[in-house]
């Protein structure tokens, strides 16, 4: 396959990992945001093991945009990984499954979330 000369690829080499997440019943989307990026996601980046296998981490929020469907789902993590090893070391590990884990169930439906393992090609940066 020709490759563009106006087109940069940039081929990242981890795993992403996204979770399309939904709020739990009687949350407001609001306070699911709040929770989501200013609670959970510094938990979870307090961890050692964050520092030792995340690569990048990630958490977005849809918007309501007229002319554009509802959305989904109430948000979306992306973790980064450099191998399924530090994925699972990771999630492995005692922090997670001691600090991180358990505050999930506060904000999160378990019971509905969608994961999507991916390679990432950075085609615009």
């Amino acid at each position: 396959m020709k490759r563009s000369t106006f087109v940069e690829i940039k081929i990242t080499n981890m795993l992403k990992f996204t979770f399309l997440i939904r709020k739990t019943t009687g949350m407001s989307k609001e306070d699911f945001i709040d929770y989501h990026r200013n609670h959970h996601a510094p938990l979870f980046m307090s961890i050692l093991e964050s520092k030792q296998y995340v690569k990048k981490y990630v958490v977005s929020h849809p918007k309501i945009i007229e002319g554009f469907p509802l959305p989904a789902y109430d948000g979306i993590t992306d973790i980064y990984f450099a191998s399924m090893n530090d994925f699972n070391s990771f999630f492995a590990s005692e922090n997670y499954k001691q600090k991180v884990h358990p505050d999930e169930s506060n904000f999160i439906d378990l019971n509905d979330v969608v994961t999507l393992v991916s390679d990432e090609v950075v085609v615009v940066d």
